[in-house]
């Protein structure tokens, strides 16, 4: 069986962002023992990735790696029209991609201790996002 959501985040400011309990808040998988969600994100400017959710300066180290690996501004880019933060967008959010998979078991999601879901804002004004939530059971 498969059910589908979607998911309107909020605004978030440009950064790494944990947003497993808004996925968690958004979905029913109690009464399944054995599944995969499955969280896609509708955008090419933003990302999903899943790493570490109990120490807030991975997220900003996340942040401070990916501008330095993927600069604004670079003389080669020809796709600026939109802003100088808009061609790394798009670069970042194919390096990290669109979606991830999470087992579901017992009716919890099976990750890891320190493991959460994070939203890589990549524009200094994204706006909402949105998310396509699957579940297989």
């Amino acid at each position: 069986m498969v059910q589908q959501i979607e998911l309107s985040l909020k605004a978030y400011p440009r950064g790494f962002h944990l947003i497993t309990n808004e996925v968690i808040h958004a979905i029913d998988i109690n009464g399944i023992d054995a599944g995969l969600l499955n969280v896609f994100i509708k955008h090419t400017s933003a990302s999903l990735t899943i790493n570490e959710n109990a120490d807030p300066t991975v997220r900003i180290d996340f942040e401070s790696h990916f501008n330095k690996f993927i600069p604004e501004n670079a003389p080669y880019y020809q796709h600026d029209y939109e802003g100088s933060d808009d061609m790394p967008a798009h670069l970042k959010s194919s390096t990290l991609g669109s979606s991830v998979t999470i087992p579901i078991t017992n009716g919890r999601l099976n990750l890891g201790t320190w493991q959460g879901i994070y939203l890589g804002e990549h524009r200094d004004h994204g706006g909402s996002r949105k998310l396509v939530i699957s579940i297989y059971s």
